[in-house]
């Protein structure tokens, strides 16, 4: 049976009138045998995409609790491999789409056509490189594309209306909203610029909008005017499991949105 695409879980979520829900873990996090229990729950308890973090030693775009995560884990000796290794047994029974999050220096030493064929065998669907910009992906999304793997836009408040048309022309899955300048992390309120540049990228792009860095609780979306279709969390969610909380009991709190 084939897979729904990341597109199309998220319409599905839309129609059925709630947004779709992305969480993001850290591979590896909090310990190997926690971290799959978590992506087993994420996948129970409402998650329409589960997006992987892979780690990495200079981690710019990430915020203090997702690098900490990820120093902690490389730390254990977690790589892209072992991510890969631990995930493999998993991904068969995942109703959820999967997603990898990563710097474009582990992908480029893995190998980019051994990656794309990996990740497609068990079912990966998509790609976010932070710092990999337009003009140097061609590569990697040649590759990615031949296996049906979304690579997915990232854009901010900084990104210009016509650099937004740009990455519109080779969007694919949905486009990644990050709610303002600097890295991830739990914040109390969105900026204001948040729902100007979803509305922005919502004009730019045919795919479905998604907002993240700084999302912890649903009531700071429930105002928008103009909302994403899609909500990812991260942060808020690492510092509840190493609290040594569950990740269905974290999912609880977006059960209603």
């Amino acid at each position: 049976m084939k897979r729904p695409s990341l597109e199309e879980r998220i319409i599905a979520a839309r129609k059925a009138g709630r947004f779709a829900k992305v969480p993001f873990i850290t591979a590896g996090f909090p310990d190997e045998e926690r971290f799959c229990r978590a992506v087993v729950e994420l996948d129970a308890n409402g998650a329409d995409i589960i997006e992987i973090g892979i780690p990495f030693s200079d981690p710019v775009a990430d915020g203090p609790v997702v690098e900490d995560a990820s120093r902690r884990v490389l730390e254990k000796g977690m790589t892209l491999h072992r991510t890969l290794d631990l995930l493999r047994p998993l991904a068969a029974d995942l109703q959820a789409g999967l997603v990898f999050m990563g710097y474009y220096n582990p992908f480029l030493q893995y190998g980019l056509e051994r990656l794309a064929d990996d990740s497609a065998a068990m079912g990966v669907q998509g790609f976010i490189v932070p710092d990999l910009p337009l003009e140097e992906s061609g590569p990697m999304r040649k590759a990615l594309d031949a296996r049906g793997i979304d690579l997915i836009a990232l854009v901010g408040p900084n990104t210009g209306d016509e650099r937004m048309r740009e990455y519109a022309g080779t969007a694919r899955g949905y486009v990644y909203v990050v709610s303002t300048l600097g890295t991830t992390g739990v914040r109390k309120n969105l900026p204001p610029e948040a729902e100007h540049t979803v509305g922005r990228a919502r004009n730019a792009f045919r795919v479905p909008v998604a907002l993240g860095f700084g999302l912890s609780h649903p009531d700071q979306v429930r105002a928008m005017a103009d909302p994403p279709d899609v909500l990812v969390f991260g942060s808020s969610l690492l510092r509840h499991l190493d609290a040594g909380g569950s990740a269905a009991e974290y999912m609880e709190r977006w059960a209603a949105v």
